[in-house]
């Protein structure tokens, strides 16, 4: 069957992906197995999503549901038919003034928790992958994390569900007729839920057991509490599919409950000489009223001790030790402090090792949440190549769990898991443990299986612990969970998804599965490819920072298509290796936009802009990179012909018409696709009518590098002075001399070569810069100004390609960001002379990854504004200097939810500090971004 022509009938084309790079790119989640589906589909509502149900029964194709792809046990891959939920289904709103929330699926719950910040509340469920973590999936896998406990999880939160059953049928638990209505048009369904829980409440065993195993967290099979704790077989329904990892139907949206977000919280990091009188120490910390205690074996501490600014006893701990991270939280400062109080009065009962210290400073509390949240990462990143990092969550009573660390650790040693650290939610009895480990041969593949053979053996038999605490079973545990839950409740669980699901098409395998081999059955290969490559977990962090997620592929997904290009060319397939090496240029390579945020959101710090950069430099020619070199020697001559370029599509548009050129560009680009796209933003620059240039006279001093897309970007009209006269009168008012090299016409920081792939071309323009502003500088005595951050950046870290000598300038030189050098020299040296009522900031990229200036940026905004707006959806606009007029739809993408946010507000002012960046968000949001320095410029006067 040709599946995606069939599906024509179900979704249009424009939302079906059935090229081989598409289906190669989601064989794979964060977990570690691997399946290529036979079609990648985009539905956009629920009628779409009963189509699709419909069309599985009617072909029997498997139907898997995805939202992040987060999921560590094989929860969101098939071989059948994937739907994807991540780019349609991200509506939320926030009701009963932040007491509830009501989300789709696609939501994320970062986001989510953005939203209700201002009212004072969160979202229960705090998993650490929340930052990137979808509600479809947070619900789907009954989420819970480090402070929530079994009380504030995804099941305990839920207000109100909408779900789809496998049939078609859709019903919400907010609409009274729906009741009747699941008996009416699900009679099998409704008589066999109120069977089976009358079943279970007549058997006393049945039910204590049941009862039981939740009042830990466990999420090993259906939530079959949801018999005892609800009667009408709807909501039994609704809550079985919360933690039903997507096996009983489709969850469309969800009402929760929200929890308190109390804005004071103090923090300590708290050691002992071992794991065991670390857990002795947690029901008395539990007793005090603490938040969180999250554990971290000696192991883990030495995976993290090499993290700047981690205390420094942690590099002298003994090999027995352990630490306890431990956090108490209140809105009430006195009530704060009575807590601290409690603990303090504990505290020597508690075998510590040395004197504790809490902080409420953010930047400290947030380095102690670092040195916990980069126990996983830091294994990941130094594990050897070729491996797969293995995350696992268990639960035990908390009474037995220093004992059950130990028996945990005897196992690692066993079978030679030398690496393995386990760190984990202590409070709850829920521990975490990493193992890395290759599947290539045999004998590594029954290594992971005996040794999971024992850990269920330890747990279940021993400790009558879960399974899996917060992970889901998925396929990883699928085999284990009668071990667990025994064969009456078993029995229950499997009659619960043949009734829902007799054909047992949605995400068959997961959580039921009468395979005992499953757990090693689609073993993900990571082979070694390179090594930007190899260190790769395959997490999907990245995801969301990425500005081409919604049209091609992401960070993790270029990195799972080149260990497939690697591994199709290593079997011989030549057709498919081929086919996919062109489909990648495209995909991966042209509508890349290099712009690294994905590594902000990395846990192991891979830049995939880095290695997209390498890739283009590979496939350049020779002549290309003689091109190019001839280019960066002979800049000034390129400069004015941009500036006859865009003079001619400024008079062009004046004769015909103010958006002729884009019609034009457009014409031409169908013909010629590597034709760039004209925007109606695009203007010559004005040329310095005021002084040009200056030399130092014994005042404050600094060099101006106005960058090349100032000296031949404009803006529209002519009211504009341009930047960088801008530039200048705003220095003149702070009584700032500025100093304009008479060569600068004739240079540029590079940024064009490099993140086109050109190393001898950025090698030349950056050495020659560099070389020119040591002069220019009196040899380093006066900072450089950039007025664009992306060129900043590219300067600043230009070293590398920098030779001997030249590093030895650059190291003597101050480079500044115009956001920089207003904030701090500018700032206190101009009067306020007006506000800006309300405006919005687009911080580009780049002030993201250099540190401190997005604070400055935002702070420059608050002190010549009365009200600021950073949009929740404030990312990369995907210009990338030119990509965006190359390839027009990465802008239109990665802009849309933030011109959708920005679009309904009123302000009177729309600001950035990257020229080509302003020009993609006027182009979107329909108006017009300045410079920061205009801003500044307009709002000021001398002191």
């Amino acid at each position: 069957m040709d599946i995606p022509a069939l599906l024509l009938s179900v979704i249009p084309a424009k939302r079906i992906k059935s090229s081989l790079i598409d289906l190669v790119a989601y064989a794979s989640d964060a977990g570690f197995y691997h399946l290529r589906p036979l079609a990648v589909i985009l539905p956009v509502s629920e009628k779409e999503i009963v189509d699709i149900l419909n069309f599985s029964r009617q072909y029997r194709i498997p139907v898997v549901f995805r939202t992040a792809g987060t999921s560590l046990s094989g929860q969101a891959i098939t071989d059948g038919i994937l739907v994807d939920l991540s780019q349609y289904w991200d509506k939320i709103n926030v009701e009963d003034n932040g007491k509830l929330v009501r989300v789709q699926p696609g939501a994320i719950g970062a986001i989510v928790n953005a939203h209700l910040s201002r009212y004072g509340s969160k979202l229960g469920p705090d998993p650490a992958s929340i930052n990137s973590a979808m509600m479809g999936g947070i619900i789907s896998n009954n989420a819970s994390g480090m402070c929530c406990g079994v009380r504030n999880n995804s099941y305990h939160t839920i207000e109100y569900i909408s779900f789809i059953l496998p049939g078609g049928q859709s019903y919400s638990t907010e609409d009274a007729q729906a009741y009747d209505r699941f008996k009416r048009e699900c009679p099998s369904l409704f008589q066999h839920l109120e069977d089976t829980r009358l079943q279970i409440m007549e058997s006393p065993d049945i039910h204590d057991k049941i009862r039981s195993k939740y009042r830990t967290k466990n999420t090993v099979g259906y939530g079959m509490n949801a018999f005892i704790d609800f009667e009408h077989p709807l909501d039994i329904m609704a809550h079985l599919m919360i933690g039903a990892e997507g096996t009983l139907g489709f969850i469309s949206e969800a009402v929760m409950r929200t929890v308190p977000d109390y804005a004071l919280k103090s923090t300590a990091l708290i050691y002992f000489e071992d794991v065991s009188a670390a857990c002795r120490a947690i029901e008395p910390l539990n007793l005090s009223g603490v938040e969180a205690v999250e554990l971290m074996d000696r192991a883990s501490l030495r995976s993290i001790e090499n993290i700047k600014g981690i205390p420094d006893i942690i590099r002298s701990l003994p090999e027995t030790s352990a630490a306890l991270l431990i956090e108490y939280q209140s809105d009430n400062a006195q009530d704060l402090q009575t807590k601290v109080g409690r603990f303090l009065t504990i505290a020597p009962e508690l075998e510590l090792l040395e004197p504790v210290r809490f902080t409420t400073a953010d930047i400290e509390r947030a380095l102690l949440w670092k040195v916990r949240k980069g126990m996983f990462p830091a294994v990941g990143a130094v594990r050897a190549s070729g491996t797969t990092v293995i995350l696992e969550d268990v639960a035990v009573p908390v009474a037995r769990l220093g004992e059950a660390i130990l028996d945990l650790q005897r196992l690692f040693r066993k079978y030679g898991y030398d690496r393995a650290i386990i760190f984990g939610h202590a409070k709850d009895g829920n521990i975490h443990f990493v193992i890395t480990q290759a599947f290539d041969t045999e004998t590594d593949v029954n290594r992971y299986r005996d040794f999971l053979d024992e850990v269920v053996g330890l747990v279940v038999k021993k400790y009558d612990g879960a399974l899996k605490a917060e992970h889901g079973t998925g396929r990883n545990m699928a085999p284990f969970v009668e071990t667990e839950w025994g064969p009456e409740i078993y029995k229950l669980m499997r009659s619960v998804k043949e009734t829902v699901d007799p054909d047992n098409l949605i995400n068959p395998g997961v959580i039921i599965n009468q395979d005992p081999q499953v757990h090693i059955r689609n073993l993900k290969k990571l082979p070694e490819v390179e090594e930007e490559v190899d260190r790769c977990i395959e997490c999907g962090f990245c995801e969301h920072k990425c500005p081409s997620r919604n049209i091609t592929l992401t960070p993790r997904k270029r990195i799972v298509v080149r260990r497939e290009l690697l591994q199709l060319r290593n079997s011989g397939k030549k057709k498919e290796y081929q086919t996919l090496l062109e489909q990648y240029r495209y995909q991966g390579l042209d509508t890349c936009a290099v712009d690294g945020l994905c590594a902000t959101a990395c846990p192991v710090d891979i830049n995939t802009g880095d290695l997209v950069k390498r890739l283009r430099r590979e496939s350049h020619s020779l002549l290309a990179n003689r091109m190019a070199l001839a280019i960066a020697k002979n800049f000034k001559v390129t400069t004015e012909m941009i500036r006859l370029a865009l003079s001619v599509g400024g008079l062009i548009n004046g004769v015909f018409g103010k958006s002729s050129m884009h019609g034009l560009t457009k014409m031409v680009k169908r013909i010629v696709p590597s034709f760039p796209l004209w925007s109606d933003q695009l203007a010559r620059a004005k040329r310095l009518k005021g002084r040009a240039f200056s030399t130092a006279d014994g005042k404050q001093n600094v060099v101006y590098f106005p960058t090349c897309i100032s000296r031949v970007m404009g803006e529209v009209g002519q009211k504009d002075k341009g930047v960088m006269q801008t530039f200048l009168d705003v220095s003149a008012k702070s009584g700032i001399n500025v100093v304009i090299p008479e060569w600068i016409g004739k240079d540029c920081c590079g940024q064009i070569y490099s993140s086109k792939g050109f190393k001898d071309a950025y090698a030349f323009a950056v050495n020659r810069t560099v070389g020119r502003l040591w002069e220019a500088t009196a040899h380093g005595k006066y900072p450089v100004v950039l007025d664009i951050s992306s060129c900043t950046q590219t300067l600043s870290n230009c070293r590398n390609a920098l030779t001997g000598a030249n590093r030895v300038k650059y190291d003597a030189m101050r480079i500044l960001d115009s956001i920089e050098y207003l904030y701090d020299i500018v700032m206190p040296r101009v009067a306020v002379a007006r506000k800006k009522d309300h405006i919005v900031l687009h911080p580009v990229c780049s002030l993201q990854k250099m540190e401190g200036l997005e604070a400055k940026f935002a702070g420059l905004a608050a002190h010549f504004s009365n009200k600021v707006t950073r949009p929740m959806f404030s990312g990369c606009c995907g210009m990338a200097g030119d990509r965006g007029f190359l390839f027009p739809e990465l802008t239109l993408s990665a802009t849309l939810p933030e011109a959708m946010e920005v679009g309904k507000l009123v302000c009177d002012g729309y600001y950035s500090s990257s020229k080509t960046c302003e020009i993609a968000m006027s182009d979107a949001v329909g108006k017009n971004y300045h410079s920061i320095l205009r801003l500044v410029d307009e709002c000021s006067d001398p002191l």
